[in-house]
């Protein structure tokens, strides 16, 4: 790191974390090159001064001695610290290698949760992806929100537009398989979850939680149902059949825009409230009062989240929520669900329709399994590396992600990554995917790098901006920004070669922006003179050029001085605590992208997957036995948060959460270990027992595992867990999003012999 901005003066720098979706504004304290304190910031009118303890290690994660400054190499079966000079031809040298001897689909690329979270993967992975040439691309999406994706863009058409629960106006929030109070919130951007629930009582709102375990945000609702792990969309399905049968659909302003009305209704006539109770654990009386209340809010939302997509139905489930806030006339509502406005966003107020959506436009090579989004399944990569013939993957690109404890099936995936030719890593710490790696490129710390939450701002509950530049300034000796990092990759992939500029790769995002905003007869620069845009970019760095095209050019900026008191970078800059424009607005039908211009509530791909759903309440799951379920931690992010002390200090997390009764029956106790079998795999984990959980449900959380040799953080590897993704099968999944199943899973709990 190069010297501080300010000698050893101290002083405060405002931003956002970068640790969580909540988008928390912080002030961080910093000495000289030393973060000292990391406080919440309460002039941030969109989380005033709320953080959590992960924000406040957020100067622990930037000195950790364990995190990589400079880049390694393997060499003689260890790595070995190189120039940055040494590492890029090493890239160039080894992909090529692998390239030129079996071809462009012999990669695959695969991205993480981080990188949403920094602004140069923002603007530089797509055309780093573009640049590789292959069509082997994953992401932590097929592990997690990808049913959300397919329902977006089938029935609205846009897979990006989540439907936002507006919880600050809401007067009713059904939520299933969701934690906020533990995730901080997910697929919506609301900093301060838990001061905001807070509000539902004076205001008079009600909070009903579904959940197979007694939350964190269950204890605070007004109501908490236990259901069985997986049944959530039998569940959801019976709430759509009641409002048919009580006659309480009522879509509103936007009636004349939906279609497919009549089909839902026929879809869900044999999901009788009556015939989904012992499926899902819910009995039928309060399955019709649920659906009641939710007819008759004045305005309520359905939230869904990893609970309930990340399951067998993923996306029947996600798709029936949707139902549900269409038919009761809560979608694009104020209180309802609605899309957000994002400030670096072009917002089209024309006539309703668009492209449309498509999956499925190239398949997997061993499982023939459809793209989605441009991706292959996350539980299909071991098969894409293990099964020879041509094709084969090969070589791994990796960008800020631990698939060996994060995708399906973890002890096989181990396996494939020890056999692949080759394998670069962007990744700050030598973890267990990455310790396979033959480079390492470590990225700059979130700290020496400009912040704009691009991603997760464009899911928030307001419309929110908030700029800040780097806490610390990067010498030269210090090595490449993020920016130039990923210029490098795309150079090198392209055949440019490890010694091309990267100014080249910036240079021409810029001018592409440029000359696709003047071309469009519609957009905000059409017709303006291109060098004149260029100069008004002057003096800012490559990401600040592209983020500032994009500010400006949104649906609030100045249109580089038409627009009189519009956002730009440089305003932004003037206001270190953020600027909040307000909540969200109704955006449909104009908003529709559709090919039909119309809200498609029974798109054919959905339809035909429906014929699973209905399989399954013919043959539902059998009633004995265990299932397991995922669970998140206030302190824990995934796995790469578990090197900071503070964050694991204090009793085990990492524990087999069994219900009493379940325990008792196996001879089992807290603190006892126990064996876990599944069909993929097997462990031991420490016995933690709780009322919390529902009868027949056990619950592991995942991104553990640290237990295994070559991994480089020590902090870690002196509280390993137990890795719970050993026990997830890669042969199933959602069909039709490709998301993995981590929740649901039937195990086997014995004490140890």
């Amino acid at each position: 790191m190069g010297a501080s901005t300010s000698g050893s003066a101290r002083r405060t720098a405002y931003r956002t974390c970068p640790l969580c979706e909540a988008t928390c504004g912080v002030a961080i304290e910093v000495e000289g090159d030393r973060v000292v304190r990391v406080r919440g910031d309460e002039a941030d009118p969109f989380s005033r001064g709320f953080v959590c303890p992960k924000g406040a290690a957020l100067g622990d994660v930037h000195h950790d001695p364990d995190r990589l400054r400079q880049p390694v190499v393997r060499r003689g079966g260890r790595f070995v610290p190189v120039s940055w000079e040494e590492a890029f031809v090493e890239v160039e040298r080894g992909l090529g290698a692998v390239l030129a001897a079996h071809g462009r689909q012999s990669l695959a690329v695969l991205l993480g949760n981080p990188v949403t979270h920094h602004l140069a993967p923002a603007f530089y992975l797509r055309p780093l992806v573009r640049a590789a040439g292959t069509r082997n691309l994953f992401t932590a999406s097929t592990v997690d929100q990808m049913p959300q994706h397919v329902v977006s863009g089938l029935v609205w058409g846009d897979p990006n537009a989540f439907p936002l629960p507006d919880i600050d106006r809401t007067d009713y929030l059904l939520m299933l398989g969701a934690n906020p109070l533990a995730s901080n919130g997910s697929l919506v951007t609301a900093p301060d979850f838990p001061g905001r629930l807070k509000q539902f009582k004076p205001r008079g709102a009600k909070l009903v939680v579904v959940d197979p375990r007694r939350t964190e945000t269950a204890e605070r609702a007004d109501e908490h149902l236990f259901i069985r792990p997986g049944t959530d969309v039998f569940w959801l399905a019976a709430l759509v059949h009641t409002l048919f049968a009580e006659h309480l659909v009522s879509i509103g302003r936007l009636e004349r825009w939906v279609v497919g009305v009549e089909e839902i209704r026929t879809l869900v006539t044999p999901f009788a409230p009556e015939v989904v109770a012992p499926i899902c654990g819910i009995d039928a009386a309060t399955t019709r009062r649920i659906a009641r209340s939710l007819a008759r809010a004045a305005a309520a939302a359905v939230y869904g989240r990893i609970g309930n997509h990340a399951v067998e139905f993923g996306t029947a489930t996600a798709w029936m929520a949707a139902v549900l806030n269409v038919l009761t006339g809560n979608f694009d509502r104020p209180g309802g669900v609605m899309t957000s406005s994002p400030v670096a966003s072009r917002i089209d107020d024309g006539e309703p329709g668009g492209r449309g959506y498509r999956i499925g436009r190239w398949k997997s090579r061993v499982g023939g399994h459809p793209e989605v989004n441009g991706e292959f399944p996350a539980a299909a990569l071991a098969e894409e590396i293990e099964t020879p013939g041509e094709g084969r993957i090969r070589a791994l690109l990796s960008v800020a992600t631990n698939p060996v404890r994060s995708y399906p099936n973890s002890d096989r995936l181990d396996r494939a990554f020890g056999a692949l030719d080759f394998y670069v890593a962007v990744d700050i710490y030598v973890n267990e995917s990455t310790r396979h790696a033959n480079v390492i490129l470590p990225p700059p710390s979130a700290l020496e790098e400009e912040n704009y939450e691009l991603t997760f701002l464009g899911n928030a509950v307001r419309s929110f901006a908030k700029y800040a530049p780097p806490v610390f300034e990067r010498g030269v000796e210090d090595g490449p920004s993020e920016a130039d990092l990923f210029a490098k990759l795309v150079l090198i992939l392209r055949g440019d070669g490890a010694e091309s500029d990267p100014a080249r790769v910036h240079d021409a995002l810029v001018d592409e922006f440029i000359e696709r905003e003047r071309s469009d007869p519609a957009g905000p620069l059409a017709g303006r003179d291109a060098d004149e845009i260029r100069r008004a970019l002057a003096g800012l760095s490559p990401v600040g050029k592209l983020l500032d095209l994009r500010l400006r050019t949104g649906w609030q900026g100045d249109l580089f001085g038409q627009r009189e008191g519009g956002i730009s970078l440089t305003k932004l800059a003037e206001h270190p605590h953020g600027v909040d424009l307000g909540p969200l607005v109704e955006r449909f039908p104009a908003r529709l992208a559709t090919e039909s211009g119309l809200l498609e509530l029974a798109p054919g791909p959905l339809v035909a997957d429906w014929r699973r759903v209905r399989e399954r309440l013919e043959r539902p799951h059998p009633a004995e036995g265990l299932l397991l379920i995922g669970r998140r931690h206030l302190r824990s992010n995934n796995s790469w948060m578990h090197n900071i002390p503070a964050l694991v200090s204090g009793r085990p997390r990492c524990t087999l959460l069994m219900h009493p009764a379940d325990a008792a029956a196996r001879g089992l106790g807290s603190g006892d270990r126990a064996r876990v079998r599944s069909k993929a795999g097997a462990l031991e984990a420490l016995v933690e027992t709780s009322d919390a959980l529902m009868p027949g449900v056990v619950s592991l959380p995942h991104g553990w595992g640290h237990d295994v040799a070559g991994i480089e953080m020590r902090v870690a590897a002196a509280h390993p867990g137990v890795a719970s993704n050993v026990l997830t099968d890669d042969a199933i999944l959602d069909v039709a999003s490709g998301n993995a199943v981590l929740n649901g899973i039937p195990v086997e709990v014995g004490a140890l012999a």
